[in-house]
Order: C-alpha cells, then structure tokens, then sequence
C-alpha cells in the first residue's frame, strides 16, 4: 500500500492530551522519519522525552552524557495529514493519472485530500 504520510509532511496530532494539560494533542509538525516496520513518525517537536545517557569520555577526551530532551516515535494512526490550503487535519486518498514521460506511458499514484478535493 502506497504510505499516506512521508518524510516532510505537516502532520497534527489528534489523539492523547491536550496541550495545556500537558499533552500534544492539536499541535503540528513536520515529519522527520517515517518507521515502516512499526507504523511509527517521528514528528518535530511532538513527544518529547528525557533520555538519561551514562557519562563517559570520547576519543579526545570531552565528557559525554547527562540529560538530553529528544523526540520519541508516535503511532502514525495518532496523527493526520494537515491540508496544505485549509491548515487543517484531513484525511488522505489516492487519484490515479498517466503520465507519459520519454514516449512511455505510466500510471502514478497522487495523494489527494478528501476534505479539500485539492492535490498534496
């Protein structure tokens, strides 16, 4: 199946928490990495998770480690693509179009937004 949502993609999160409870519930952001095998997104700035690392030494000596703030993967069913024109979250279908390129004619794929109508 052709993926819905891709790397560089604005997305909304519409499940969990909302914001001013603590939770990313309505925020956006674009997608960084889309994980596949696990039907996970990494989304900037969404889930947000503090990751201990044990102190050590690098190759020249500097001191590694401490608390650091990074983005956690969230379940793609969790978020929705934004439509480019409205600004909302939208759901996502294909249209099917041939393209002739080089004399040869090829069917490809367009992801189209089913509140819009319009082309993503």
């Amino acid at each position: 199946m052709a993926a819905k949502i891709k790397k560089g993609d604005l997305v909304q999160v519409i499940t969990g928490a909302k914001a001013e409870r603590g939770g990313d519930r309505g925020k956006q952001g674009k997608v960084l990495r889309v994980f596949t095998d696990t039907n996970r997104v990494l989304v900037e700035g969404i889930n947000r998770v503090t990751k201990h690392t044990r102190v050590g030494q690098s190759q020249r000596g500097t001191k590694t480690g401490g608390i650091e703030v990074v983005e956690a993967p969230i379940h793609i069913s969790n978020v929705a693509l934004v439509d480019p024109s409205t600004k909302k979250p939208t759901r996502v279908g294909f249209r099917l179009d041939t393209v002739e390129k080089n004399g040869v004619k090829k069917t490809v794929r367009i992801r189209v937004s089913k509140s819009s109508g319009k082309d993503i």
